[in-house]
């Protein structure tokens, strides 16, 4: 339902504004409707354009006004008090002007970052980035590569998977795969992720594994009354270790690209400083101090 169509639709089934206009009547009948007034501030429906779904009925669009009109009430008597209450030494001017130039400047910059920054980051800056700086990385937590599945006791493809699960042959990882995404309920087989134990630990029974006994549960298949577990420990790095690369390079490569940011926008503002010299002027002062 468009604006204009509601318009119609509102005089001709409601016959009252939802707010008095009697102080304040339309410039052109018909072409604005007046909803509300709260003191110098006026609401009209030209405001609320767009809000109203091609689908909406008149009570629909009534019931949207209405509670458009309610909040746009409290807000503006809020906003009112609240300029009847500012602190006389709050220059709001500045502000404004403060928040402007901020805003202003912000755009310009992620406009810069978009346009110049190389988000391409090698292998070789990873691993530079890495040895300069991995005590940084110290883990709170231990974290393993393993593999694991989870299966219904009933799964029809249980006892396939369990063979092939203890055969442990590469050359049947597509196969056990394939088995599991139509079988398992969850399950893990790529050996190049590292996960927090606590997260595996989650989808076994209470104290099968934790960060205590994890070093002593290479490989075990376990069951409860709904599930069978298999699980596969590949490697393991204990709490207050280092971190591997590949477990923090999503992290390093953040750290690089806004190290670059900076120093992209750092390069612009010399840039700009040399190329606007000559507009420059700088005016010696030396403050006396007061007796």
């Amino acid at each position: 339902m468009s604006l204009k169509q509601f318009s119609a639709c509102f005089l001709l089934f409601t016959g009252i504004f939802l707010f008095s206009c009697t102080d304040t009547p339309p410039t052109d009948e018909g072409t604005d409707i007046l909803l509300a007034n709260v003191q110098n501030k006026s609401l009209y429906l030209t405001e609320l354009d767009g809000m109203f779904p091609e689908s909406a009925t008149t009570e629909d669009s009534t019931k949207i006004i209405s509670a458009y009109v309610e909040r746009w009430i409290r807000k503006s008597l809020l906003m009112q008090e609240a300029e009847r209450n500012i602190p006389k030494d709050l220059n709001i001017d500045e502000l404004v002007r403060d928040y402007r130039a901020s805003l202003v400047q912000y755009t310009y910059e992620q406009t810069l970052v978009e346009q110049d920054l190389d988000s391409l980051i090698t292998k070789r800056e990873l691993n530079d980035f890495y040895e300069k700086n991995k005590e940084q990385y110290q883990l709170d937590a231990p974290i393993v590569r393993c593999y694991f599945i989870k299966v219904p006791q009933d799964a029809e493809s249980l006892a396939e998977i369990r063979t092939i699960w203890q055969a442990n042959n590469a050359a049947d990882k597509q196969k056990l795969l394939d088995l599991c995404n139509k079988n398992a309920t969850e399950y893990l087989l790529t050996d190049s992720i590292w996960y927090k134990v606590d997260i595996i630990a989650k989808e076994m029974p209470k104290g099968t594994i934790s960060s205590n006994n994890i070093g002593g549960r290479k490989a075990f298949t376990i069951q409860d009354n709904d599930f069978i577990y298999f699980f596969r420990l590949l490697e393991l790095v204990n709490r207050k270790e280092i971190a591997p690369l590949s477990y923090i390079e999503d992290q390093a490569a953040k750290v690089i690209l806004h190290r670059r940011k900076i120093k992209l926008l750092e390069e612009k503002k010399e840039e700009l400083y040399e190329q606007k010299t000559n507009q420059i002027e700088v005016f010696p002062y030396t403050r006396t101090p007061k007796k």
